[in-house]
């Protein structure tokens, strides 16, 4: 999973085993040095066109000194908010002929989610807990 980071995120709320991490926003050279301190296995950061033009030069050069690759990536749009089990529930019940009505009474996601989620839905992030979760 790769995780998201902003200036806001606390250095508790990444996990230390991460190898992957997308920054939302510019973040401080601080925050950046603290990152690189907790995940000692982290391979790559992705970011947004806007936001590598917006990080400080400092910063990109010490992720790069330290062999971890930065890329820009476009991960726009809104985190789905269904629960991650309940969506391959749903996805699965579809793949059984099941009827969109019926998969709205049993997995309680209702039947325009579950029809994005089927026919156009990259599902490349998911709210988990409150928090958003960027998928491979």
């Amino acid at each position: 999973m790769i995780f998201p980071v902003s200036a806001e995120t606390a250095l508790r709320d990444i996990p230390g085993g991460a190898e992957q991490l997308h920054f939302v926003r510019p973040v401080k050279r601080k925050q950046v040095e603290a990152i690189l301190q907790k995940c000692k296995g982290l391979e790559r950061v992705s970011m947004s066109k806007s936001c590598m033009h917006r990080m400080p030069g400092k910063n990109l050069a010490l992720l790069k000194n330290k062999g971890i690759r930065v890329e820009s990536a476009k991960k726009a749009g809104r985190p789905i908010s269904a629960p991650l089990e309940k969506m391959q529930h749903a996805l699965e019940m579809r793949k059984d002929h099941q009827s969109l009505r019926e998969i709205e009474r049993v997995t309680g996601i209702s039947k325009s989610t579950v029809h994005y989620l089927e026919r156009y839905a990259q599902r490349s992030k998911v709210k988990n807990k409150g928090k958003v979760i960027y998928l491979k």
